[in-house]
């Protein structure tokens, strides 16, 4: 049987009294696109943030690869370099290049040379249509191209999986679609990917399953034309009347 490459089980987080992760089983397999919809405030942000380990779970597990990244202890960062991030607001350091941007964890890290590293982000601004933009400073750029370099410098680090968390919810209407084209190419390049977005046209065209979150419970999950087209819980039927004003 082929382990997962996410599995949550039983997961619960609570912040204080507020239980803001109720109960959630969910797996992600190799090679899979994993959408997460729902309102604002749901849980999906922490979901994807357990994943990789940047908040911890108040009881439950969750395994990358079959192992606990709960209990991984010191081996929570080897854990953590099989996970790229990309966060809605960017997080690109103000006072570096995007080129040094990109190499900087790799450098750090001994993955890779300083030579190296520069060529390999060249290559992967050209994957994300950037190739003229290295030796710009994120200040120059607008907030599309400072998440497409932010998707890159992810790449760098040549993750298993890659989270999105909200990576266009941020940007002028204009910018979404050239965000949304990259991770569409590395969709089909077979990257295993847990995406939360509000974009549910994308949803339905990029993922092999979508996952409806409401109050901390994941109340139901199916391919796109389940979830878009034969919605089953009232509280999903509602959200979708709201966002796509049908």
């Amino acid at each position: 049987m082929t382990i997962p490459r996410v599995e949550m089980k039983n997961v619960r987080k609570r912040f204080g009294d507020n239980e803001v992760i109720k109960n959630i089983n969910l797996k992600v397999d190799d090679n899979e696109v994993v959408v997460l919809i729902g309102p604002s405030g749901a849980g999906k942000s922490t979901v994807l943030r357990m994943i990789n380990g940047l908040e911890t779970t108040t009881s439950g597990e969750i395994l990358i690869d079959g192992d606990d990244i709960a209990h991984a202890g010191k081996s929570i960062n080897q854990m953590r370099e099989k996970i790229g991030m990309v966060f809605q607001h960017f997080n690109l350091f103000p006072n570096m290049s995007v080129l040094d941007n990109i190499t900087l964890a790799p450098v750090e890290l001994g993955i890779r040379n300083k030579a190296d590293a520069v060529t390999q982000a060249k290559q992967f601004l050209e994957v994300v249509g950037l190739t003229d933009k290295a030796d710009a400073m994120p200040a120059s750029l607008s907030g599309g191209q400072k998440q497409r370099v932010a998707i890159a410098r992810a790449l760098a680090m040549h993750p298993e999986i890659m989270l999105f968390d909200e990576p266009t919810s941020a940007l002028d209407p204009e910018m979404v679609g050239d965000v949304l084209g990259v991770m569409r190419r590395l969709a089909k390049q077979g990257m295993t990917m847990v995406i939360v977005t509000h974009e549910m046209g994308f949803a339905r065209e990029v993922a092999d399953r979508v996952v409806f979150f409401a109050d901390g419970e994941l109340l139901e999950q199916g391919t796109p034309t389940d979830i878009f087209d034969h919605p089953q819980h009232p509280r999903l039927q509602q959200f979708l009347k709201q966002v796509l004003n049908v």
